[in-house]
């Protein structure tokens, strides 16, 4: 049996981890706040108070926390205490520095190292349907591929590790754009006294009706961002990461730089937790 080192248990790590355990394998579980962990208990994990605890002759290492600091701070506590030959699998939207931050950690303790961020959400993660960016060496692939089955409807292998960080930042470019987009467009359509549930009736069909802008939509229309499936202040995260690539590669991103924008004001005004689409509170100027 694959034994499994999760290190993270928030909305994302912990719907994961249920998956693998779902699928057979052995995890072993740390969570920087104990109580979230401790409900992964009754599926059959097992708890741990230290990430070295959680590492100890484990087979993988999984990682899914918050941000690049978060990452490398409990993978420098677990890397030596893993089995020999362990792979750590890095799921966590960390941007570029943070990637190779944490290959050269992975280097310095002789630990393979796989770049494996995802794309989806809560929901998705629940269900297994993520997508796996993942890159690393060709000889761990199939070692890495319970856990990618667990978790994911699909993986793509894309190179060298890095190359799904690259990946996964120009897709979360995308996601950002399109919820800045349309808390813009709901809140342009009730300042017009315009139903903005036209809008969703007019693009019915069509190229345009995207089911994620649907879904985002909604929550903006009800005012309903209190069940977060990507959190406000994560998506803020991203957005500096993904600008941070623009600027290294030479690029100017007035849109994206609007969007961060927009997050940073939602999350001044306390809407952090809240879910992305939270976004729209920050069309008000009043």
């Amino acid at each position: 049996m694959t034994a499994v080192a999760m290190l993270g248990a928030g909305t994302m790590g912990a719907p994961m981890a249920r998956r693998m355990l779902a699928h057979g394998l052995k995890v072993r579980l740390w969570n920087r706040t104990p109580e979230r962990a401790q409900a992964l208990e009754r599926y059959g994990a097992e708890i741990c108070r230290e990430p070295q605890q959680a590492s100890a002759g484990s087979d993988l290492l999984v990682t899914m926390l918050a941000d690049a600091p978060a990452v490398l701070d409990a993978a420098a506590a677990a890397l030596d205490a893993l089995a020999p030959d362990a792979v750590w699998v890095q799921t966590s939207t960390v941007g570029l520095e943070g990637t190779a931050r944490c290959a050269e950690l992975a280097a310095r303790h002789a630990v393979r190292f796989v770049d494996a961020p995802v794309l989806g959400t809560r929901e998705p993660a629940e269900r297994g349907e993520l997508v796996v960016l993942a890159s690393g060496p060709q000889e761990v692939r199939s070692r890495c591929e319970p856990v990618f089955e667990a978790i994911g409807k699909r993986t793509l292998w894309l190179g060298e590790a890095g190359a799904g960080t690259r990946c996964k930042l120009v897709a979360n470019s995308w996601v950002v754009g399109v919820v800045g987009v349309l808390a813009e467009t709901i809140a342009l359509a009730e300042s017009l006294q315009v139903d903005p549930e036209r809008l969703f009736e007019a693009l019915a069909g069509g190229p345009l009706d995207l089911p994620y802008a649907r879904l985002k939509g909604r929550m903006m229309i009800d005012r309903a961002f209190e069940d977060p499936q990507f959190r406000l202040a994560l998506a803020r995260k991203d957005a500096e990461l993904m600008l941070a690539a623009a600027d290294a590669g030479g690029l100017q991103a007035p849109i994206l730089s609007a969007v961060a924008s927009a997050l940073h004001r939602a999350e001044r005004a306390g809407h952090g937790a809240l879910d992305i689409a939270a976004i729209f509170l920050a069309t008000r100027t009043s």
